[in-house]
Parts: structure tokens; C-alpha cells; sequence
């Protein structure tokens, strides 16, 4: 038999909200000052599962602090908030709980609350205090997080009430429009658009613009949008000279550098920093079938950048075997780099799935095993972009 008192029994009970069960056990128990995982006091447990009943009982017949504070620094507020639980939510703040009290990573409960895209709550926050110019540790306020989770309804109430929270970017320069954007919420990148006064293409720390976001998260609808009520660039440039392009072709997004190339007329083999092209980005990330959309969209695979490497240095510098293979099959042949005498296209550890292709190459171009060998032993191409 559990005995009287019992912390996991206690918990238990509070997160099924069996409050007679609850309330016999603290009257054989004496008290409640047990601690529950992560600190957690019974309140945060009941908070967190809605049950306002055992909240009330809980505050009222025990006097627990409603204020007290897990390993996180969470409130009952900030359980309640973030699960969505109104009548949680409307209690605490009636009984004077603190609206803007700071968790770890300096989230407040509004903050929290906008992230399960409940108005109700958000209302009953704002309107008991809660301020939504506050930012946490990497400088996000709401507004932030609401174009995060795309809720139009929520992002229209916050600007209502406070007209100059999009005028926030993060730590590292990023607007809500960005977070919108690279999210792919469409309808909140029409509010943002509709409401605030975002500059076209502005740039976060990394140069990066919301239609680059967009683009290289795969979202066409959201660039569509920027392009036509935003006059967003294509050819907008980040702080390494990539442009949209190569930011689609860096993390894979076949079907926008199909809407770059094909209905923009954006120049396929267009050039970044350091003379690399699309082609070179998706090579060095292993992305077989961009490097297959870009020579079918006619991208130059004999391209080489700045040092005079080709797709296939990269490709064999981050051991891509698949794409090396793609690449040699399309009609690519290795060649030196500017690194050094012998610098050819060579994987650094000398992955046998990358050079069996590769040596296939070799030899059927006709040179000598001897050649192969030497080749072999160079020394590889260093860097990638």
C-alpha cells in the first residue's frame, strides 16, 4: 500500500485531477511540501493539465505560493499560459500572480501563450499587463513568435494593441517578417506586409533577406508574395555574396530553384562569393537530385570557382560518393585545383566509395593505373564554401 503522502502518488493525482483523492491523501499527509520532478510544486501540475478546481484548493486551503518557481524558473503562469488553460490562466491572474514573471531564456507567459495560438488567453494576459515589447534571451518579443506560428487572427491583436511591436528584430537582426517568412505563414506574411512598414529586402546579420528565407525553406507561395507586394530582389545579395539561388541550392529546395530559373529568369550559373554557383553549393552538401534540377536547367557543370575547383572537389571533399558518381556520369573529369602541384579532385580520407567511380573515370579516359595511383596519393583540395 502507497503510504500517505507519497510524491509520485501525490502527482499523479494532480495531473488526472482526481481532487478528492488528492485532498485525502494531503489531510493524511499533513502538508504539501513535496517537490515534484524538475521542482515542480502541485501547482505546477495542475496548472499544466487545467484543472482550476485543484488550483483553487491547492492556493485555498493550503496557501501554496502561487508564485513559486521550478528549475526553469516556471510559474503555475507559465504552465497554464502555454498549455492554452483559460480558466488556469483567468485564476492565477485574479488571485495576483505576476503577468510578465521571467522563465529560463527570459520567456514570459505571454510569450509562451502565443505559442499555442490561443487569443482568449493572450487576451486575458495582455489585458491584465502583460507586455508584448518584452524579448527574451535571443531578443524575440511576441510578435516574433506569433509570425512563427502563423495565426493571422493573433498576429493582428498584438499589433492592435501594441502598433510598434514589429519594430523589434532578434540578436542576430531578424524581423518577424523573416521568422514569418522562412516558416512559410503565408496569411502572416500578409498581415506584416498589410500592417508594418518592413524595407524591402532588409537584412538580417547574416544579410539574409525574408525572400531568401522563404526560397531556400522551399516556401514558393510565401516568395511569390514578397516578390509581388514587397518588391523583394532575387539577385539580393548576403553577407557571402550568395544570393537566393544558392541558398536554395544549399539546403536542397529542387522546386524554388526551378521557379528561380524557369519562370524568373534567374541565370543559373550566376556567381557568389568566390566565383561559386548553385552547383558548387549543392555538390558540397551532397544534394544528388539539385545537382540533377540544375544541369537539366542548364547550369555549366565545368564551371570552377575561385581556386578552380568544380563541383566534383566539393562533392569529393565532403565524401558525397552518390553525387561524385552523378557528376562523372554527366561527363565532369577531374582536374587540378590552384592549391598545388597534384591537387586534384580527391576525397581527404580517401573514401573507397568515393574514388571507386572516380578511378573508373580515370582509367577509362585512358591513363595508366600508374597515373591512378598518383593521382592517389596528391594531395586533396581544401576548403568548401
Amino acid at each position: 500500500m502507497a503510504v500517505a503522502g507519497d510524491p509520485r502518488r501525490l502527482y499523479r493525482l494532480a495531473q488526472k485531477g482526481q481532487l478528492c483523492a488528492l485532498r485525502e491523501e494531503l489531510r493524511g499527509a499533513g502538508g504539501v511540501g513535496c517537490v515534484g520532478p524538475a521542482g515542480d510544486t502541485l501547482l505546477h501540475c495542475a496548472a499544466r493539465h487545467g484543472h482550476r478546481d485543484m488550483l483553487a484548493y491547492l492556493v485555498e486551503s493550503w496557501d501554496m505560493d502561487i508564485e513559486a518557481a521550478n528549475r526553469d524558473y516556471k510559474r503555475p503562469l507559465h504552465e497554464a499560459a502555454s498549455m492554452g488553460h483559460r480558466d488556469c490562466v483567468r485564476y492565477l491572474l485574479g488571485r495576483g500572480a505576476s503577468v510578465d514573471c521571467l522563465k529560463k531564456a527570459d520567456w514570459t507567459p505571454l510569450m509562451m501563450a502565443c505559442t499555442r495560438r490561443n487569443l482568449e488567453v493572450i487576451r486575458d494576459l495582455v489585458e491584465h499587463g502583460a507586455n508584448p515589447l518584452l524579448k527574451n534571451k535571443d531578443g524575440w518579443n511576441s510578435v516574433h513568435i506569433a509570425s512563427r506560428e502563423g495565426d493571422p487572427v493573433i498576429l493582428q491583436y498584438l499589433l492592435a494593441v501594441c502598433p510598434d511591436a514589429w519594430k523589434t528584430e532578434s540578436k542576430v537582426g531578424r524581423t518577424p517578417l523573416h521568422t514569418a517568412a522562412m516558416h512559410g505563414c503565408l496569411e502572416a506574411v500578409k498581415v506584416l506586409l498589410k500592417r508594418c512598414q518592413y524595407q524591402p529586402d532588409c537584412r538580417d546579420r547574416c544579410g539574409s533577406t525574408p525572400l531568401m528565407d522563404a526560397l531556400q525553406c522551399g516556401h514558393i507561395d510565401v516568395a511569390r508574395l514578397l516578390l509581388e507586394q514587397h518588391q523583394a530582389s532575387t539577385s539580393a545579395q548576403d553577407s557571402l555574396g550568395a544570393q537566393a539561388i544558392h541558398r536554395a541550392a544549399l539546403t536542397g529546395q529542387n522546386e524554388a530553384i526551378r521557379f528561380l530559373v524557369s519562370e524568373l529568369g534567374t541565370d543559373v550559373d550566376v556567381r557568389a562569393a568566390g566565383h561559386l554557383t548553385a552547383l558548387h553549393y549543392a555538390a558540397k552538401e551532397g544534394h544528388v537530385s539539385t545537382v540533377q534540377v540544375l544541369l537539366s536547367l542548364g547550369a555549366d557543370i565545368n564551371c570552377k570557382d575561385a581556386r578552380s575547383r568544380s563541383a566534383l572537389h566539393l562533392a569529393c571533399t565532403g565524401q558525397h560518393a552518390a553525387c561524385v558518381a552523378l557528376l562523372l556520369r554527366s561527363g565532369l573529369r577531374d582536374a587540378p585545383d590552384d592549391s598545388g602541384p597534384g591537387s586534384a579532385a580527391r576525397p581527404p580520407r580517401r573514401s573507397p566509395a568515393v574514388l571507386r567511380p572516380q578511378r573508373g573515370a580515370v582509367m577509362g579516359d585512358g591513363a595508366s593505373a600508374e597515373d591512378g595511383r598518383a593521382r592517389g596519393d596528391a594531395r586533396p583540395a581544401r576548403g568548401a564554401p
